[in-house]
C-alpha cells in the first residue's frame, strides 16, 4: 500500500525577530545601552560639577619607577580576587559532590543531613553567613578573615553546585546503572567510571554560571575588608575621591574577567556538547 509522504516546512521566526537575535545587531544594542549608561553617568557628574581624572587610573594598574615596573594597586586586587575565587570555588565543587551524592544514597541519615545543610543555606543571606563564619566561627576556630571568606563562598555556592551534581547524576538513563551492575561494577565504580564521566556535558553549562557568580560574591567580602579588588577600589577612592572612575574601572574589570572565563568555558562545552 502506497503511503503519502507529507512535508511540513518548519514555520521562520519572525523578521523582527531574526533581525534582533542577529549578533551584529545584539552587539549595537548592548553598545547603546552602555552609552547610555555612560551618558547618563557623565551627565549627572557635570551637574555635580565632577573633575574628571582618568588619566590617574593607569597607575593603579602598572607603574614604572626606579626599580622597574610594579604592579598597581587594582592589578594586586584583581590576583587575590581571583585567588579568592579559585579557592573558594574548588571547595564549593567538593562540598557540592558530597551533599549530592549524599542525598542520592540510599542512607537516611545522610540524607537528611544534606537536606538540612542545603535548607539552612539557601535560606540564608550570604552577608548573613559571611558574619557567621568570621565573627562567630572565626574567634572559635581561629580563622582569618581570608580562610573564613573562602569557607563562607565555598559552602554557599557548594549548596549551589549540589543541586547541578544531582540534576546531572539524574540525567543518566538507569540502564547506565543497571549495565555497571551486570558487570559487577560496586556503586562507587559506577559513579567514577559511567555516571560522572557521562554527566560533565550536563554539568559544565550551569557550573559555569557558578563560577561566574563566584568571582563577583567575592566582591561581598570587602565589608570585612579582605585585600580583594573591591577593597583596593574602596580604599582608592577614600583617598582620591575619584569615584566615578573608578567604580567604572572595577566594573569593567570585572566584566572582562567574567567574560574571558566564559569564553574559555564554551570552549569546553563544544568538546562535551550533548550530540542530538
Amino acid at each position: 500500500m502506497n503511503q503519502t509522504a507529507y512535508k511540513y516546512a518548519i514555520p521562520k521566526a519572525p523578521l523582527w525577530s531574526r533581525v534582533f537575535a542577529s549578533t551584529p545587531v545584539s552587539v549595537l544594542i548592548y553598545l547603546f545601552v552602555v552609552g547610555v549608561i555612560v551618558r547618563a553617568a557623565y551627565t549627572g557628574s557635570q551637574s555635580m560639577g565632577y573633575n574628571w581624572q582618568w588619566y590617574r587610573v593607569p597607575k593603579y594598574f602598572y607603574t614604572f619607577t626606579d626599580d622597574g615596573f610594579q604592579w598597581g594597586e587594582i592589578a594586586i586586587g584583581l590576583v587575590k580576587t581571583l585567588e579568592l575565587s579559585a579557592l573558594a570555588f574548588l571547595l564549593a565543587v567538593v562540598i557540592g559532590l558530597v551533599v549530592a551524592l549524599l542525598r542520592l544514597s540510599e542512607l537516611l541519615v545522610g540524607s537528611a543531613i544534606a537536606a538540612v545543610f542545603l535548607e539552612i543555606v539557601r535560606n540564608m543571606p550570604l552577608l548573613v553567613l559571611l558574619y557567621l563564619f568570621y565573627y562567630v566561627l572565626g574567634p572559635i576556630f581561629d580563622l582569618d578573615r581570608f580562610t573564613a571568606s573562602i569557607i563562607c563562598l565555598g559552602v554557599y555556592h557548594g549548596a549551589m553546585i549540589s543541586e547541578i551534581f544531582r540534576a546531572g547524576i539524574n540525567a543518566i538513563p538507569a540502564g547506565q546503572w543497571e549495565g555497571a551492575k551486570s558487570i559487577g561494577m560496586t556503586t562507587s565504580q559506577s559513579y567514577r567510571y559511567i555516571v560522572l564521566p557521562q554527566s560533565i556535558r550536563f554539568m559544565l553549562p550551569p557550573l559555569t554560571g557558578e563560577a561566574v557568580n563566584m568571582i563577583k560574591s567575592s566582591a561581598i567580602v570587602s565589608v570585612i575588608a579582605v585585600a580583594e579588588l573591591t577593597t583596593i577600589g574602596r580604599n582608592i577612592i577614600s583617598d582620591t575621591y575619584m569615584s566615578f572612575e573608578i567604580w567604572f574601572t572595577i566594573a569593567l574589570v570585572y566584566l572582562v574577567v567574567t567574560l574571558i572565563l566564559s569564553i574559555g568555558i564554551s570552549y569546553v562545552e563544544r568538546y562535551y556538547e550533548v550530540e542530538k
